[in-house]
């Protein structure tokens, strides 16, 4: 339940370049383009601004049971692993290569396209579930430096293999390359691949399964997604409407991550499958993403896919490589759709701060009004008379002479100064049973508030869903087992307190000092047996007995320190009985607003999370604004870093025109997408009224027929 803030990141927003410097191209494309003029300035200013917003997203507690806490708490962590995996690493090296992260479910055949396009058995594809465990990076030789050090994915440890033709037999069989030492590279690792295939500024990661049956896989898998300048997603003819990674999709689409599908294992056919996952792209927002179709077919003796059956794949791939400006594009946009939908996500974290910061206030004010009642009660009971009665009333009797002189004193109330004289004349024999009495019933009444206090927070955390949380495994419904000690302490206290304010008071006194000397504790019963004088609890005899007794009490401490002292000493005594009260039941609270102190919730950074959620807002704004005003510019030096690359696996069979001359063109793939022809498996380009016509996929599968067929 409890969360704990995340580390902000240490790196300098000018790291942009890996250890030892990129390496001059050779043979091939470098990187994107680097931005100059004033684009390079507000990109930095971007940067900033996102550490900025990171070590609030760090600092962001939410550990209360809000309810939308847990989605909170979902958000913020993957906020923070797409700042730290993604875009901080991203605006910092801004020349590092796309990154084209293949996802999509088990057994869809990513390993198998990874292997096919490369012509090498870089990962390894298998019949057990789940299949990619270990994500796999492969790399131009030349970009490993990017890649090596902690600058992406910094939580991944990384392993280095290499690559190498694959092991005869279907590649659904082979073996995960050895990791150093021995063993298979363990989940959380990053298997990098040097590999010659792959052009320049390109690479391709291999993500486990997005629904495999292991938790941390489907984590990883989805990290590693949001770590992705381009996702190239591979499902299947029979999984394409599986919810899983619809789910993943609506994300990509939400923050416009720029995205390609790969339908495999389409049966010759069956081009109605496509048109249905062409619809449910565009229904979540995915209309302008790529889609290649590849067909159902048997590998080959290395355990490949068929070249013209992954070519159109591989001439796109290969067309980006050969374009650095097509590259820069697909990295500005991925990035400007995180910067975006960042910004919106920490909006949404503010507001679960502020709702953290009201469920706070809220618990905290139950627990302040339950034993302000509480105090208040403790209040009323020593100021109306109540305690003037029973054992207090009797020990009083007992002290001041016996109980005829008491009642005879009732009846002639204007002989009190003979009383004086006779109560010093002798030494106070009872005072001691008057304080006892005293404490036990000021004891009494102090538990009984505490207890009732303590059930009203109880009940009031209980019925919320904030408080029940923080109940667990704690003892709280009732008070404290220390509690009638803490109490016992404090009321010893104060008793000791009205006795240093009347020996403070006759030392001011000369002519009473043979009186204090022989009366102080009796003085100082009278002062306390004044302090509760109050006869409005009271009724019938027990007002006329205990009226008697007040003024009696005040009668006799005027009689030594006159009327405006005792007034005084009567005001500062219940003054500091207030104090203590107080003190004791403010210990009982605090079991509970501990509990809260303990969260950090009273001030959970909303405030600080939406102001920087503004700055990384303008700065992005700022950016873009440069970057539009130098893009003719950017655009002649990326046409002058591209250049020729060899091409993938595949490159140049599927004639498909730009493509095949190594170009990315925008928009969805040309119709021979499958590389075995129109007649086979290409998309034709139907018109808006055939499309209405064609037989869906779900269709075909329960043997419906449309109207009109």
């Amino acid at each position: 339940m409890t969360e704990q803030p995340d580390d902000v990141p240490t790196e300098p927003a000018g790291a942009a370049e890996p250890a030892g410097g990129a390496a001059e191209p050779a043979g091939g494309a470098a990187g994107p383009a680097a931005p100059q003029d004033g684009s390079a300035d507000t990109a930095g200013e971007l940067a900033r601004s996102l550490e900025t917003l990171r070590t609030r997203l760090g600092t962001l507690r939410l550990p209360l049971e809000t309810p939308d806490a847990e989605r909170s708490r979902e958000v913020r962590r993957r906020s923070v692993d797409q700042l730290d995996d993604y875009l901080l690493p991203r605006l910092r090296a801004q020349q590092a290569p796309l990154l084209v992260v293949v996802g999509g479910s088990t057994g869809a055949g990513k390993s198998t396209l990874v292997n096919s396009l490369l012509g090498e058995g870089v990962t390894a594809p298998g019949v057990l579930r789940p299949t990619t465990r270990a994500p796999v990076l492969v790399h131009h030789p030349l970009d490993a430096r990017w890649f090596t050090g902690d600058r992406v994915l910094p939580g991944l440890a990384r392993v280095t293999t290499a690559g190498g033709p694959a092991p005869g037999g279907r590649a659904t069989r082979g073996p995960v390359p050895p990791a150093p030492g021995g063993g298979t590279a363990e989940p959380h690792t990053l298997r990098m691949v040097a590999s010659e295939v792959l052009p320049r500024g390109l690479a391709l990661l291999d993500a486990p399964d997005i629904d495999s049956v292991e938790q941390a896989n489907r984590d990883l898998a989805a990290q590693l997604l949001g770590a992705a300048d381009l996702w190239l997603f591979v499902t299947t003819a029979a999984r394409y409407a599986d919810a899983v990674p619809w789910d993943l999709l609506a994300s990509a689409a939400a923050r416009r991550a720029q995205v390609a599908m790969v339908l495999d294992r389409v049966d010759p056919g069956a081009e109605a499958t496509a048109d249905d996952l062409s619809d449910l792209m565009a229904e979540q927002g995915l209309a302008d993403a790529r889609l290649f179709v590849l067909p159902e077919t048997g590998l080959t003796s290395e355990g490949y896919l068929p070249e013209d059956a992954v070519a159109p794949v591989a001439d796109w791939l290969t067309g980006l490589g050969g374009d650095a400006g097509a590259r820069a594009a697909v990295i500005a946009a991925t990035r400007d759709g995180v910067v975006d939908d960042l910004v919106l996500r920490a909006d949404e974290l503010a507001d679960a701060a502020y709702a953290q910061q009201e469920a706070d206030t809220r618990l905290r004010a139950a627990v302040a009004g339950a034993y302000s009642d509480a105090v208040a009660h403790v209040r009323a009971a020593t100021a109306d008379g109540a305690l003037l009665r029973g054992e207090v009333l009797a020990r009083w009797q007992d002290f001041v002479g016996t109980g005829e002189f008491f009642r005879a004193l009732e009846h002639r109330i204007g002989r009190v100064r003979d009383a004086v004289g006779a109560f010093f004349r002798g030494a106070p024999r009872q005072a001691p049973q008057v304080e006892q009495a005293i404490a036990h019933g000021l004891e009494s009444v102090i538990l009984d508030a505490a207890e009732d206090a303590a059930e009203r927070c109880y009940a009031a955390w209980r019925g919320d869903g904030a408080g029940r949380a923080l109940l667990d495994g704690l003892e709280l419904s009732r008070a404290s087992g220390t509690l009638r000690a803490d109490v016992g302490e404090q009321i010893r206290g104060w008793q000791a307190d009205v006795l240093d304010l009347v020996r403070e008071q006759g030392s001011a006194r000369r002519g009473t000092a043979r009186a204090l000397s022989l009366g102080v504790n009796g003085l100082g019963v009278a002062l306390m047996i004044l302090v509760f004088a109050s006869t409005g609890g009271l009724s019938g005899i027990e007002v006329g007995i205990a009226g008697g007794t007040a003024v009696l009490a005040q009668r006799l401490l005027e009689a030594v320190f006159g009327e405006d002292a005792v007034r005084r000493l009567a005001v500062e005594a219940k003054d500091r009985l207030s104090v203590r009260v107080r003190a004791v039941l403010d210990g009982q609270a605090a079991r509970y607003t501990a509990q809260l102190d303990a969260m950090g919730t009273a001030d959970a950074g909303g405030a600080a999370l939406r102001s920087a959620a503004r700055g990384v807002a303008a700065a992005a704004d700022a950016e873009r604004g440069a970057r539009a005003s130098s893009d003719g510019g950017e655009a002649a030096r990326a046409a002058a870093a591209s250049g020729p690359v060899r091409g993938l696996r595949g490159a140049g069979m599927s004639g498909a025109g730009d493509l095949a001359a190594g170009r990315s063109a925008p928009g969805r793939v040309p119709d021979a997408t499958s590389g075995a022809g129109p007649d086979q498996l290409g998309r034709s380009d139907d018109t808006e009224e055939q499309a209405g016509r064609r037989r869906g996929f779900w269709h075909r599968l329960f043997g419906r027929e449309e109207a009109g067929r």
